[in-house]
């Protein structure tokens, strides 16, 4: 009786190569989806502070002045009893809040700080993580009607 040794299949040593590389390419994945993940932040941070000064300049037309607040969740709307009393427009339905996870890269767990220095200017306070459409990352940054300051 002849005895056939011809099996074929993948021996225990060519398993393990296999699974080790998976993991290796698994683990590459997740870091660069990670990066990416906080770039997409500071880059929605950038638009979400862009937005707010677009509807404060408009706002600033219309008025005269610029709001004496501006809260996250809340809107930029003409009526203001002391500031623009007769306009009843919207500018800004929703004021954004800085997204989450936060803190990320540097910056502390806190949303976008509105100031009104006088009538005519205001300071917007925001931070992203790394650098981003040339605003360099790690710490805070302040937008004014001149346009965003790289501090």
């Amino acid at each position: 009786m002849h005895k056939n040794n011809n099996i074929k299949g993948f021996t225990l040593v060519e398993l393990l190569v296999v699974i080790a590389i998976i993991g290796l390419l698994s683990t590459f994945a997740v870091v660069s989806l990670n990066e990416a993940r906080l770039k997409a932040r500071d880059a929605r941070r950038l638009a979400d502070v862009k937005q707010m000064m677009t509807a404060l300049e408009i706002y600033y037309s219309s008025c005269g002045r610029y709001p004496s607040a501006v809260v996250p969740g809340g809107r930029v709307a003409g009526g203001d009893p002391i500031d623009c009393p007769m306009n009843t427009n919207i500018y800004l339905g929703l004021v954004p809040s800085n997204p989450l996870p936060r803190p990320d890269g540097g910056c502390p767990d806190s949303d976008y700080i509105y100031t009104r220095d006088n009538l005519s200017s205001y300071t917007i306070e925001y931070c992203i993580g790394q650098t981003v459409q040339g605003i360099s990352g790690g710490g805070r940054h302040h937008a004014t009607p001149a346009g965003l300051v790289d501090e």
